[in-house]
């Protein structure tokens, strides 16, 4: 039995139980972020189909189809650990189904970020224009960095 105190206690469990702990855990929170991501993925999808898109920029356009990649990698990285797991589960090698999904995750979350920001981009950017755009996409952008990186590093860095 060990310890787990990055659990935030005295958790006593074996590896194994720490491991589907740990797959399970990280499949949940999956499922909030693959619900988001496929939300704004299909808003995507429907923008061009709009009256409204006739009367886009070249550098809308151009914003609307970086952000629709984004949504679409972000889509692939945050399934992807479901994908993994259902094809791997019974080779014996969750070890490394954790870590790669949890990296997975990780690098899924940041594109899924990228994704909204863009969105908040181009949606202020369709309705206002100017430079209230720009404190608009930096003030999301911080959101995210502070909230999705920021908060967890510095948790990391002070655990005691």
């Amino acid at each position: 039995l060990s310890t787990d105190d990055q659990a935030g206690g005295d958790r006593r469990e074996t590896k194994d139980e720490r491991l589907d702990r740990n797959l399970d855990e990280l499949l949940q929170e999956l499922r909030v972020a693959q619900t988001g991501v496929q939300v704004l993925f299909a808003f995507l999808l429907t923008v061009p189909f709009t009256q409204g898109w006739s009367k886009v920029t070249a550098f809308q356009q151009d914003l609307y189809f970086a952000t629709l990649l984004c949504s679409a990698i972000a889509t692939a990285f945050l399934i992807a650990p479901s994908a993994i797991h259902r094809l791997d589960f019974q080779q014996g090698d969750k070890p490394r189904i954790v870590q790669v999904s949890n990296v997975l995750a990780i690098v899924g979350l940041t594109f899924l970020a990228l994704a909204i920001v863009g969105v908040v981009l181009l949606i202020s950017d369709g309705l206002y224009g100017g430079s209230i755009v720009v404190w608009f996409t930096v003030g999301i952008a911080a959101v995210f960095v502070v909230l999705w990186y920021g908060i967890p590093l510095l948790l990391r860095l002070t655990k005691k």
